[in-house]
């Protein structure tokens, strides 16, 4: 129990449990006891803050955020019917043990088995999210669960399936699907209508696709879902993106890039004029560049205006405008509207079609910095999608000052990566560059822990393709040369292919061959 040297607030959680006459617990060093955990309902644990730890002597060691809160003690006393020794710990440390060993999915079945017997219907009456768990209202707490377990597992994510006999939840986890909790068929229009009374929708409309959004109260954060509904055979299907917006407390240099592409692409940025346009499938992490970018070069100084669609991540200082095609406000329509509103930076949120091009093109050669997205495999065929969208090959050449395209990869668990020693022949045959006469690397593999819920993977990594439109390039666009030849161009300038960065970034440990093959054709 003994801690390291304390930090401002973990002396004031020493603090607080010495007041009281307890004993303090760096809990990030305690060696936890499932079967302590086990002993008390994820309910009780959530709602007064407060985990079990550990069992001595026959009493059960009750870590607490707020020592002296005597109800909390008497409730869990009153569920594990065991003597309690209670402990103060700093509470951001037991909220994040709390994440750790305790999931809803326990809750969820108790409380679909629960729907079940009441048959209980949607309440309308009480608008507004709240984590505490209400007995009377259990469809309220069921998506309440629902959308916490998801945060708590940092989905991207949240797909709500009426099935025939069933209502299907699937959480995308690091770019990939999977499935959770299903509910019986007899709740699922009580939880379509409360999300869609949360996301502010007609819950009366069944019949047409509908966009809303709600906000929710997590760990102490706001957090935006953007909310879109879906008619289908059997009921109206519910997708939920977790706008978690991480992006304004990102520095450039969390986006991971090679100290090669980050000085190529830092020079870019860096200049008051040019169009920077980032490239990659839907879900490839083009919106959090994009906004890390942002980030990067807004300044009191400078105007900066937005047009997107929609606004995902709020930022503060930044014009964000969003487009709305009912009202006649297009991209092309806003882009002129901002043009005439002094901007310095101008960031789109995805060129689609040749008018919108047209007007980026045109701002980005009349003094403004623009930044964008496309939608191309790689980057040197961004220059050959302009042209085709009628943009003269000039234009284009004149400019576009650099392409980032970019993929994400699973990154590993840091906790149970394990170093396995390949085939020479083996990594040859996997087109990354390597030479059979090498010494093979270090690679790494995933294995599947308690941290990473058995997967092998924590959270994720991008790989880039950062190309610099320099004299050659610009040559070949207006000559129309081919997306191969302008690849070819780069590559012998020094531009690193996303294979090859793939492949750098696993030499380091970050992720492994297979998630760079997964992502990277």
């Amino acid at each position: 129990m003994v801690s390291r040297t304390d930090s401002p607030r973990t002396s004031a959680a020493r603090a607080l449990a010495q007041q009281v006459g307890l004993p303090f617990v760096e809990l990030i060093d305690y060696p936890i006891e499932r079967a302590a955990v086990s002993m008390v309902s994820p309910a009780i644990c959530r709602r007064h803050e407060v985990l079990p730890i550990a069992l001595n002597n026959g009493r059960l060691i009750l870590a607490m955020a707020d020592p002296g809160n005597v109800v909390a003690i008497d409730d869990v006393r009153s569920a594990a019917r065991t003597p309690i020794d209670a402990v103060g710990v700093e509470r951001v440390d037991l909220l994040a043990a709390i994440d750790r060993f305790l999931r809803a999915d326990d809750e969820l079945s108790d409380l679909t088995s629960e729907l079940i017997e009441k048959n209980a219907p949607v309440e309308t009456m009480d608008f507004a999210f709240t984590e505490a768990l209400e007995d009377d209202a259990p469809i309220v707490r069921f998506v309440n669960l629902l959308v916490s377990q998801a945060i708590q597992d940092h989905a991207s994510d949240i797909h709500i399936e009426p099935a025939e006999d069933g209502v299907r939840v699937r959480y995308r986890i690091d770019g990939v699907l999977h499935e959770m909790q299903s509910a019986p068929k007899s709740i699922q229009s009580g939880v379509i209508s409360r999300l869609k009374i949360m996301s502010d929708i007609d819950i009366a409309e069944r019949r047409k696709p509908q966009d809303g959004r709600m906000s929710v109260s997590h760990g102490g954060r706001k957090i935006d879902l953007r909310v879109a509904t879906l008619p289908t055979v059997w009921g109206e299907k519910i997708v939920m993106r977790i706008l978690d917006n991480p992006n304004s407390n990102l520095d450039i240099r969390d986006l991971a890039l090679l100290d090669h592409n980050f000085e190529a692409y830092k020079s870019s940025y860096s200049k008051p004029y040019g169009m920077i346009l980032i490239t990659g499938p839907t879900g490839s992490g083009k919106s959090t560049t994009l906004y890390t970018t942002l980030g990067a070069v807004a300044r009191p100084e400078i105007n900066v205006i937005t047009v997107e669609d929609p606004v995902e991540y709020r930022m503060k200082g930044i014009n964000q405008v969003q487009v709305n095609p009912k009202a006649g406000l297009t991209f092309a329509s806003a882009l002129r509207s901002i043009l005439r509103s002094d901007p310095d930076v101008v960031l789109i949120g995805e060129i689609r079609d040749h008018e919108t091009a047209q007007i980026a093109v045109e701002a980005s050669l009349t003094g403004h910095l623009v930044l964008s997205t496309l939608h191309t495999n790689d980057a040197p065929s961004a220059i050959t999608r302009l042209t085709e969208m009628d943009i003269e090959p000039f234009l284009v050449g004149s400019a576009l000052d650099c392409v980032v395209a970019q993929r994400l990869a699973r990154r590993l668990c840091g906790h149970c990566k394990k170093a396995v020693e390949h085939d020479a022949e083996y990594l040859a045959n996997l087109r990354f560059g390597f030479d059979v006469d090498q010494r093979p690397p270090i690679i790494y593999q995933p294995q599947g822990c308690a941290s990473c819920s058995n997967t092998g993977y924590r959270g994720r990594i991008a790989v880039h393709e950062v190309m610099m439109v320099t004299e050659e390039i610009e040559r070949l666009t207006v000559a129309r040369s081919s997306s191969a030849e302008i690849g070819r161009m780069a590559r012998q300038q020094g531009m690193i292919t996303l294979r090859e960065d793939g492949w750098e970034k696993v030499k380091l440990g970050l992720t492994s061959v297979e998630e760079i093959l997964r992502v990277v054709a």
